[in-house]
């Protein structure tokens, strides 16, 4: 069966064992094979997998989404809200803005968590990264859990009825707001030609890469370092299948280690090499990324302490079992 990634191990092997004249069984030889491996493997497929999210995002404005999203209650908002999510990414940066001006044009309070939560933990980096360094199989498993999780969480909180405990100014933008259109077709749009929307595209994968590749890199240093030369009985001991309380464990580790995906992914992928189970380390991953302690001080500005502790229990809840599922899925392979 023919290796996409092959001509990358090829490389990585030739570096290794050619110019460096070091054994691959060795820990530093180990180490560096990883690093040479990873490093352009990874770049390669962020540029491409950027590009063409780009250029599929020139087909949406940001005023039509408010819109396909708003006035409505059902699980189908939800659904529409965190597939949504997957295409038009926003770090937790991002969350306070994208919070009141999804209120305020009127999109009910479950379906914008189910967007807010989406977009940061599944979009193009987590994707091309996953694909990379573990495969399609666990890459659709990920996206399948991330957005299950969006909109489960989101679904919930619009039942619970909780707009009681968003911050009052919040509403006030919501009535201030002028008269939005009744229909996508009255936005004004800009008829862009597939020149045009490849542009949008490269100039995507190239700001995108140009802030994440950094991480990437300093991500499979890390990672390098743990492949080469941390036992792996130290792994499997603390954080291992055997230990039932490994996943809980890793989400709570995850949430104040605010970091970009970029980097958090390469080490990743080294503590499965490791023995670390799968489902363990991707619920460490969405609780770095949909529950980071940055996040929460954010959205501190908008919610009201009763609802940020709801936010925070259902998707911790989510993520744990999203863990153990993972793994159980994987023992009967």
């Amino acid at each position: 069966m023919f290796d996409l990634f092959y001509p990358f191990d090829w490389l990585s092997t030739q570096i290794v064992t050619q110019l460096l004249r070091l054994s691959l069984t060795s820990q530093l030889g180990a180490s560096l094979h990883f690093f040479f491996y990873d490093v352009p493997k990874v770049l390669t497929l962020l540029l491409a997998i950027s590009f063409l999210v780009g250029t599929v995002q020139s087909f949406l404005q940001p005023e039509q989404v408010r819109f396909w999203l708003g006035g409505k209650r059902t699980l189908m908002s939800n659904m529409m809200a965190a597939t949504v999510g997957i295409f038009t990414p926003f770090c937790s940066c991002s969350a306070v803005p994208l919070f009141m001006g999804f209120l305020a044009a009127g999109v009910p309070l479950g379906v914008t968590f189910s967007y807010l939560i989406s977009a940061p933990m599944v979009n193009e980096v987590a994707v091309v990264l996953l694909w990379g360094l573990f495969g399609l199989k666990v890459t659709l498993l990920y996206i399948g859990f991330g957005v299950g999780l969006a909109i489960a969480t989101g679904y919930i909180i619009g039942l619970l009825k909780l707009e009681k405990w968003v911050e009052p100014f919040v509403w006030e933008l919501q009535k201030a707001r002028c008269e939005q259109p009744n229909s996508p077709e009255e936005f004004e749009t800009t008829q862009l030609t597939w020149g045009d929307r490849f542009k949008q595209g490269q100039f995507q994968a190239s700001e995108i890469f140009k802030s994440v590749w950094i991480y990437v890199v300093i991500g499979i240093s890390v990672g390098a370092g743990i492949h080469g030369y941390v036992p792996t009985e130290l792994i499997t001991r603390w954080a291992g299948a055997d230990n039932p309380v490994a996943v809980p464990i890793a989400v709570i580790l995850g949430v104040p280690l605010y970091a970009n995906i970029a980097g958090v992914l390469p080490i990743t992928e080294a503590l499965v090499n490791k023995g670390m189970p799968l489902g363990t380390v991707l619920s460490f991953t969405m609780a770095v990324t949909a529950l980071s302690f940055p996040e929460i001080v954010i959205l501190k500005r908008v919610l009201k302490p009763q609802l940020l502790i709801v936010f925070v229990t259902l998707i911790a809840l989510g993520i744990i079992s999203i863990g153990y599922l993972f793994n159980w899925l994987l023992t009967l392979r």
